[in-house]
């Protein structure tokens, strides 16, 4: 029994001591962390203390309490965060906080960016708009039911028809078009520019003259190519789709056409009229023609050939 009055006394002597030894820590730390000092103080802290942080700031500086559980640690900014605003002042810079609609603000009377649900006019955060504007989601603030450049809008961002002289796109009115758009003067639009394109050559055609491909030594033939895009106003535009050169083919007489046979002229004329003297007299004169028409055109082959030759040498001696 005196053992067990014993060990209880005991116990409590030793509970007793640690209680006043922890509550003696507490106080020791309590007086070391109050202490003010401007020796070792960081973040632009003119004074501080290690149970609350800065207590004083560097010229031009604001002092700002950060939460930290169920205390405040002053912190120095160089400028206050949202949904405060700075004060200055001979003795110290503060930052405030702004109202309980703002994001933030120039200063408690005067928002610059309301918090969710709310509108921005005249620097007052509005749940809903005054008559004439309306609220803008992009925006966060009220404005005009439409645009000022707009004639008509689907909503205070979204035009749907500009007013004269400017040009829709993409739901707003500049008054001129961007790098690669160009105007639309019939639907008042920015549309996008389109350069031509073209596909590849074809092969070179027949040589021929006069549509014919016989009876003659030189002629012309003729490649082409097709458009794939047409181009815009201010696109770039087509190039040729048509070539043609000079070709040479031996001479050779033309075929009979269908229906002749071979040695009858393109005149028909009836068997009784074989023997007749006028109709002799017509066919000498067609054959002369034709002659002289051969003529003609052989002389200016050879005039072309001879031109072209001397061409060819005064380019080689460099005279003209």
């Amino acid at each position: 029994m005196q053992l067990q009055l014993i060990s209880i006394v005991l116990i409590l002597h030793c509970m007793d001591y640690t209680n006043c030894q922890h509550h003696a820590s507490r106080h020791r730390l309590h007086k070391q962390g109050s202490g003010v000092s401007s020796q070792g103080c960081q973040g632009g802290c003119q004074t501080c203390s290690v149970y609350n942080g800065c207590l004083t700031c560097k010229p031009k500086l604001f002092i700002h309490l950060e939460r930290d559980g169920m205390r405040q640690i002053g912190v120095c900014l160089a400028s206050c965060p949202n949904g405060f605003y700075g004060t200055r002042s001979p003795d110290r810079n503060d930052c405030t906080k702004c109202g309980s609609e703002c994001d933030s603000c120039f200063n408690r009377n005067f928002c610059l960016r309301c918090r969710s649900g709310s509108y921005l006019h005249k620097g007052k955060c509005m749940e809903s708009c005054p008559d004439g504007l309306v609220p803008s989601d992009t925006k966060k603030e009220c404005v005009p039911a439409c645009p000022a450049d707009c004639d008509s809008c689907q909503n205070s961002d979204t035009c749907t028809q500009c007013v004269t002289g400017h040009y829709l796109l993409h739901g707003q009115c500049p008054h001129t078009c961007p790098e690669e758009f160009e105007p639309n003067d019939q639907t008042m639009e920015c549309i996008p520019t389109v350069h031509c394109e073209v596909g590849d050559w074809s092969e070179w055609g027949p040589c021929s003259r006069s549509g014919k491909t016989c009876g003659f030594k030189w002629g012309e033939e003729t490649r082409t190519r097709k458009v794939l895009q047409n181009s815009t106003p201010k696109g770039t535009p087509c190039p040729l789709v048509s070539e043609k050169r000079e070709c040479f083919v031996k001479r050779r007489r033309c075929k009979p056409g269908k229906g002749q046979r071979r040695g009858e002229k393109k005149k028909n004329f009836n068997v009784q009229d074989k023997e007749n003297p006028e109709v002799r007299r017509e066919r000498k004169r067609e054959r002369e023609r034709e002659k002289e028409s051969s003529d003609r055109e052989d002389s200016e082959n050879r005039n072309k050939t001879e031109q072209r030759r001397r061409r060819d040498q005064s380019r080689d001696t460099g005279t003209v």
